[in-house]
């Protein structure tokens, strides 16, 4: 009997979702590699309340969560062609394929968290955004990607001569491969759901991410040494597939552009709860966090990733306004 209540129950609640779904006339598939409750997933869950308010009921979004939809080099496939509509992506697996994200995805390019909003919301931003249509997407939002810094489970790393001959996992971006060999250390591109057995496994030594990530893919777990060096603030990016974009009425396309911005100050306000918490349950984990590093070899041994990704007058004119924004 406690069985068939169970089941009932779960039928009953299915069918609700199936029949909430079923009237909105669109639901826009949405994929993300963070898990739910992430600030980002919560950020764009936001956005479809948002939309479905603003068209009475007739636009949805549906978002997988946890890599559902494969990683993100996968998934940025699919949403080039329509197969997902959005995605919330890093910045770095676009590098190769829209230039001027090359430019936010430099290290030390920002000066701190609030500099890079400022950068982000105003006409630099703007132009990324804008840059993303002629490749099959439209760029709608920035969210939040935090400090990136280096952790391992070898050693403390206290200076640029700790990562020598280093195994560090980076994203599939040749900035980040780039930044890693001028360090010393030996840069390994995976895909992110391969880190924590590859740093278990002793396939690679370590990896860099921000709080969050660092703690809520178990990583802390295998990686007990945690540097915050803060290498790079690389915002992450929501896009939308400018196949499934062209489908909309240019009314709709205003309201999923506006609920996209809206939604960014919330993830802002989540993303701030989440660093603080995953912070203090890694430091609770009993990791050493190394806070006492001189950036500044660091940021001079990154003269030679300038040089070789800053070539065009387009992406120079661009950094040179970012180091402009007060």
């Amino acid at each position: 009997m406690k069985l068939m209540k169970t089941l009932t129950g779960a039928l009953l609640a299915t069918a609700a979702m199936a029949m909430a779904a079923g009237a909105c006339e669109m639901t826009l598939k949405s994929s993300d590699t963070h898990p739910d409750g992430y600030p980002t997933v919560e950020a764009v869950k936001h956005m479809g309340k948002l939309l479905e308010e603003r068209t009475d009921g007739r636009i949805c979004i549906e978002v997988f969560h946890s890599a559902q939809l494969g990683q993100e080099k996968d998934t940025i496939e699919q949403t080039k062609f329509g197969v997902i509509d959005m995605n919330r992506v890093s910045m770095g697996p676009f590098n190769n394929l829209v230039e001027e994200t090359k430019v936010v995805s430099l290290p030390y390019v920002f000066k701190g968290v609030d500099h890079m909003h400022r950068v982000m919301d105003g006409p630099v931003g703007e132009d990324i955004l804008k840059a993303f249509e002629p490749h099959g997407y439209v760029g709608l939002a920035f969210y939040d990607g935090g400090s990136r810094s280096f952790y391992n489970k070898v050693k403390p790393i206290k200076s640029i001569e700790d990562l020598a001959g280093m195994k560090i996992r980076v994203m599939q971006s040749d900035i980040f491969v780039d930044m890693m060999t001028a360090l010393g250390a030996n840069a390994t591109p995976l895909p992110y759901g391969e880190v924590y057995s590859s740093i278990q496994t002793g396939v690679i030594d370590g990896a860099e991410n921000n709080w969050p990530s660092f703690e809520s893919s178990g990583h802390f777990e295998v990686a007990g040494y945690y540097t915050l060096d803060e290498h790079l603030i690389v915002p992450e990016v929501l896009v939308m597939s400018k196949a499934s974009w062209d489908k909309l009425s240019a009314e709709d396309q205003t309201a999923v552009r506006q609920a996209a911005k809206d939604s960014v100050p919330v993830m802002r306000e989540m993303w701030v709860a989440r660093e603080k918490a995953s912070e203090e349950k890694v430091r609770a984990a009993g990791v050493e966090v190394i806070t006492e590093i001189d950036k500044a070899p660091f940021m001079a041994a990154m003269d030679s990733v300038y040089e070789k990704h800053v070539t065009s007058d387009k992406l120079k004119d661009m950094v040179a306004r970012i180091r402009a924004t007060d």
